[in-house]
């Protein structure tokens, strides 16, 4: 048995952790292709307390196991997520991106209840997307949301203070009236973010895009209706899609190992009491998110 183990370990470059070891000991005389996943569940960017956002330093090493692994045949992205952080949404498909086209490996995306807005942009780090007849794509736009509280601080006969060293330092604030020049400052960022999203998804997608649709409005459509309009190249799931691709014998490794709740609970340490409206607030946001693609 330690033989076998030392044989996996070597299998891969850097060497992998030991539980990461012991979760492939099934294949152990089983001869067939390697197919890494990746998954990639959840809203993009940072999380409090008992949130686990996807960004680029949480995925790093489990980015690097799937395109270090010996003879891999193909990489695949298993998401389901509404979106989240642009930035992160970039660095992720960006790193996928750069150790795909230095490691010459094909990486295959698999959306499945949604795969949108930044969600959909990690999707279009793949060189081919797959997604269920129901799963739902598109949502390529930029969104910003908020309350206003004026009135309710009024009533409650609260004076709002607000003193800056720099005009602009204080917009948008949700204590105050909102004011025009705020707006158009808001306005040039958004647009700024949607053209970097749309010039991302036409480098991706190219000519296979319905150049008769306009695809960049924010709106979203299910999985059979992206393949007519380009989006997504074919339905299907990730375990038929790639036995047909490479053959019945197809062995899978996953490169993200979720943490058990108890790991989690251990994360959190003496802030476990302070956190928990962290955590309810993290929850509600997630919620939005979905909520959004009506999920």
């Amino acid at each position: 048995m330690t033989d076998q183990l030392n044989d996996i370990a070597a299998d891969t470059q850097p060497p992998r952790s030991a539980d990461s070891i012991l979760s492939r000991i099934p294949f152990l005389g089983r001869k067939g292709p390697i197919v890494a996943v990746i998954r990639l569940a959840g809203v993009i960017g940072q999380g409090g307390v008992g949130r686990r956002g996807l960004t680029l330093e949480a995925l790093e090493s489990a980015i690097q196991r799937a395109f270090s692994i010996k003879r891999c045949a193909a990489v695949v992205l298993e998401i389901n997520s509404p979106g989240g952080s642009p930035v992160q949404s970039d660095l992720i498909a960006g790193r996928i991106r750069e150790m795909a086209d230095e490691k010459k490996i094909p990486v295959y995306a698999f959306c499945e209840d949604a795969a949108a807005c930044g969600g959909g942009l990690l999707a279009f780090a793949a060189d081919k997307i797959y997604a269920m007849p129901g799963s739902i794509v598109g949502s390529i736009g930029v969104v910003s949301s908020g309350f206003g509280f004026v009135d309710a601080i009024a009533k409650l006969g609260v004076e709002r203070r607000v003193h800056t060293a720099g005009k602009e330092k204080a917009i948008l604030d949700p204590f105050q009236p909102e004011k025009a020049e705020d707006i158009k400052i808001l306005k040039r960022i958004q647009a700024d973010l949607h053209d970097q999203f749309t010039g991302w998804v036409k480098q991706r997608r190219g000519s296979r895009l319905d150049e008769k649709k306009d695809l960049f409005t924010g709106a979203f459509w299910t999985g059979r209706e992206a393949v007519d309009l380009g989006l997504v190249d074919a339905l299907g799931n990730r375990r038929s899609v790639m036995r047909e691709q490479f053959g019945d014998k197809v062995r899978f490794v996953q490169t993200v190992r979720p943490k058990s709740r108890l790991q989690r609970l251990l994360g959190m340490g003496t802030t476990i009491g302070a956190g928990v409206a962290d955590a309810s607030l993290d929850r509600l946001e997630d919620q939005m998110h979905w909520q959004r693609l009506g999920l």
